[in-house]
């Protein structure tokens, strides 16, 4: 006995220094650890609730691609396993209504195509067979019928003939193009005579039909916004998203149609709103259509409110009035009479439900909150919640809970082993006194409250992060950096991303700071709109507010501040740029510079919106908040980072400023990207930005340039 008691201290000690030796062993990340992580993404629980299926995203950054797959996990306990995998990707599963059956998309012949597996993954076959490939897609709950969208040329009255007119199109050696509309090309493409149609094809294959014919895009397009047409439960009726205005620049007015599966005339069924109307969800009962949508036509960032449809008497209701967030995501309950929603919340993302019974400000229940969880998936019975969550210091992983929220826990650790490895500071929330607002709203979501907790005339709380570097010591003096996020109504959130990670400033020594001013989403809509029409407003003496109350903590080095940002956020880069000298290193990517030229947009409803109409409608509006009317008082080290195929911040832009910069003999360089747009994504570009970047703040923060080892 005593023996047996001499071996477990001797194992405590032993356990106690190698997890000593772990400790200090843990390392600052690197560009390589970051493109090596597994993405997790798409958790779909199976009817019964044993399974969930998930997609992951490996990326071979030699390749300079990734390769996704489907993997399966179980519910109640077990091992993972590779459901689907192939050379290419495959990606999107979706289980059949009797869980006997996996769907997905598939690139291993070419352009996605719908593909049906047994649950097992067994025996693929493919289902669609569209010449320019299927984007997305959505099963009937009875099993016989799949709706996907793809683009077509609506002037052909077949597949064929679109794939003739696209084959000739890449054969050809005159790559110019013939405009005589807006909107004739979109964030990094142009459109070159396509639309985008909903087709419906049976389970088993065969011909597939458009039931959206016409030159219109249905769906119209959006940014990763959930599935914007559905199936009703009988299989035979499609609800739909469709923009008929003349001028689709100009407008955000999407509408719901109705139309047969068989073929037939569609119906409109939100035509007096003159706002964005989009994600219809049947419910199982077939009496309801859920939907989003945004009152206030022209607005991409008005509030989305979540309405309901009656399809016996045409009649419509808003479920959220009083809830000040954006729903993003639902799903419906089995019984119809609820649903689950998203939306994000101060810095985070919940999940919450609602009753189609009652309306209101308490009509939103919150089930998860105060972490940033997404990418809902409710079982058949609607016992078990299956989404990802994600932190800065976790990139994307499954959970699962019960459908009230409770038990929430982990089910897969996909990048345990690196994480182990690395030493990763958690964000740390800070609030303090920003810039005066005239009103502002406090909104309530269960316990959980807002951060804008504004009364007239007094000063808002603005909300933020910090990311401090491994192994920190508060009595030293840091770098600091602050990060700007673009929108400009978005925010930085408590979540693992790929692009302007946190982490990566930390590593190379920084104190990295994320603001989240007015106009960022998250924290009520009219906090939301202060930043129209006050784009060097309200939002510059926040983050000024907010360097001084970093600074005040006593662990960051006055003389060795920069600032970063991305669209909005390399705007108000360039606006810095003009207005402060406190900075001594800046980063402008894909930044408005010239609000007028930045008229060459294709989304005219951003501009017009923000600036109030049109610049020759109010140039004095215009010329108030453009940087380049200031550019006399520019001093400071710039990098400036763009990319060719952004259409949405054109590549005038930075050129205008690293134009301007070096013209003014200011510090600067320019990293010009010729095959990417608003976004770097090539994970060789990816590592070239972070290296530019970092490399660039290093210069000029650090004593003689020093560089952290990559």
């Amino acid at each position: 006995m005593k023996q047996f008691g001499k071996t477990i201290c001797l194992l405590l000690a032993i356990t106690a220094i190698s997890l000593g030796v772990t400790g200090q062993s843990k390392r600052p990340i690197t560009f390589d650890d970051l493109i090596s992580m597994k993405r997790v993404a798409d958790a779909q629980i199976s009817p019964d609730g044993r399974f969930v299926a998930y997609v992951v995203n490996s990326i071979d950054k030699q390749a300079n691609r990734g390769k996704r797959s489907i993997q399966v996990m179980p519910t109640y306990g077990g091992n993972g396993f590779t459901l689907i995998s192939s050379n290419r990707n495959d990606d999107t599963p979706r289980w059949s209504a009797d869980g006997k059956w996996i769907a997905f998309l598939s690139s291993r012949d070419g352009a996605p195509q719908i593909y049906v597996a047994g649950a097992d993954g067994s025996n693929p076959r493919k289902v669609s067979n569209v010449p320019l490939g299927v984007a997305d897609f959505t099963w009937s709950p009875d099993g016989k019928t799949f709706a996907f969208s793809t683009e077509v040329y609506p002037e052909c009255a077949d597949l064929k003939c679109t794939a003739q007119k696209a084959e000739a199109a890449d054969a050809s050696k005159v790559k110019a193009v013939i405009a005589d509309r807006l909107l004739y090309r979109h964030w990094s493409e142009f459109k070159l005579g396509k639309r985008s149609h909903v087709f419906v094809i049976a389970a088993d294959g065969g011909e597939p039909k458009d039931v959206t014919p016409g030159d219109f895009d249905s769906p119209p397009f959006s940014l990763g916004d959930p599935l914007a047409y559905d199936i009703s439960p009988d299989g035979k009726e499609l609800c739909f998203s469709r923009n008929t205005d003349k001028v689709e620049a100009t407008s955000t007015n999407s509408d719901l149609f109705l139309v047969p599966v068989a073929g037939g005339e569609a119906k409109r069924i939100t035509g007096t709103n003159k706002g964005y109307d989009s994600t219809p969800r049947y419910s199982p009962d077939g009496k309801w259509i859920a939907y989003r949508s945004q009152e206030r036509a022209g607005y991409e960032a008005d509030r989305f409110k979540l309405m309901l449809y009656n399809r016996q008497t045409g009649a419509t209701k808003e479920l959220t009035v009083g809830f000040d967030r954006n729903v993003g995501e639902m799903v419906w309950s089995p019984d119809s009479q609820s649903l689950i929603i998203g939306a994000e919340d101060a810095g985070r993302e919940l999940i919450g439900s609602i009753s189609i019974q009652n309306s209101g400000s308490g009509n939103v229940k919150s089930l998860i909150a105060k972490t940033s969880s997404n990418g809902i998936s409710l079982s058949g019975d609607g016992k078990m919640l299956a989404f990802t969550r994600s932190s800065l210091t976790m990139p994307a992983e499954v959970f699962v809970a019960n459908a009230d929220g409770s038990n929430a826990h982990q089910l897969t650790n996909t990048n345990a082993g690196l994480l182990g490895q690395l030493d990763l500071n958690p964000a740390e929330d800070f609030e303090y006194d920003g810039a005066k607002a005239a009103v502002m709203r406090t909104a309530k979501l269960g316990k959980v409250k807002a951060s804008s907790d504004i009364g007239p005339g007094k000063p808002s709380r603005i909300h933020g992060f910090i990311v401090k570097p491994p192994q920190f010591d508060k009595s030293k003096k840091y770098p600091m950096v602050l990060l700007i996020h673009g929108g400009p109504q978005g925010a930085w959130l408590d979540n693992w991303g790929y692009r302007w990670n946190a982490q990566m400033w930390a590593a190379r020594g920084y104190v990295t700071v994320m603001i989240n001013p007015h106009g960022s989403t998250g924290y009520g809509q009219a906090f939301t709109e202060q930043i129209s029409g006050d784009w060097g407003g309200a939002v510059y003496d926040d983050l000024m507010k907010g360097v001084d109350y970093v600074i005040n903590q006593g662990y960051v080095d006055p003389a060795r501040i920069g600032a970063a940002g991305g669209s909005y956020g390399g705007y108000m880069v360039n606006w810095m740029l003009g207005h402060t000298d406190r900075f001594k290193a800046f980063v402008s990517h894909a930044g408005i510079f010239n609000a007028t030229s930045m008229y060459a947009t294709e989304e005219l409803w951003f501009q017009e919106w923000e600036f109030k109409g049109t610049p020759w409608e109010h140039p004095e509006l215009y010329a108030k908040w453009s940087p380049h009317l200031h550019a006399a008082k520019f001093k400071t080290p710039t990098l400036v980072v763009h990319g060719e195929l952004d259409y949405r911040v054109p590549i005038g832009e930075g050129i205008q400023l690293f134009s301007t910069l070096q013209r003014k003999g200011v510090p600067s360089k320019l990293l010009y990207f010729p095959d990417e747009g608003h976004w770097v994504l090539k994970p060789q570009n990816s590592e070239l930005w972070y290296k530019t970047v970092l490399d660039w703040f290093d210069q000029w923060l650090k004593p003689n340039g020093a560089t952290a080892s990559r």
